[in-house]
């Protein structure tokens, strides 16, 4: 059985604290299928209650996390209406080991974000 896991946060580094209540859409790609396989919606800490994926289910291959950053920023103030600069964020990544940790944050502003391989 696998023991990974796949784990994310989001951060508003415009505000510097916790992004609350971003919408957050798991995809599973292969080859041109791109099928939704989780979502969830982070807590008070940015964080989401339980992980993307573990166990069994997590298994290697190609990924697409989409962040609804949009929605988020409109709701914190930080947008207003018209059309955004960011709106939903895909972040495309693979997971070679389905044994290891995976942890995909994204850092959020009304105009830059960024992503990295956490722990």
């Amino acid at each position: 059985m696998n023991s990974g896991r796949l784990t994310t946060h989001v951060l508003d580094t415009a505000k510097g604290k916790p992004a609350a209540g971003v919408r957050i859409m798991l995809y599973r790609l292969s080859g041109q299928s791109h099928r939704k396989i989780a979502e969830t919606v982070t807590n008070a800490d940015g964080r989401t209650d339980a992980p993307m994926l573990a166990g069994a289910d997590l298994k290697a291959g190609s990924y697409e996390l989409v962040f609804c950053a949009g929605d988020y920023l409109r709701a914190s103030g930080q947008a207003g209406e018209g059309t955004l600069f960011l709106d939903e964020i895909p972040i495309r990544f693979g997971i070679a080991d389905a044994d290891a940790h995976y942890h995909v944050p994204l850092l959020i502003s009304p105009f830059a974000y960024s992503t990295y391989r956490g722990s």
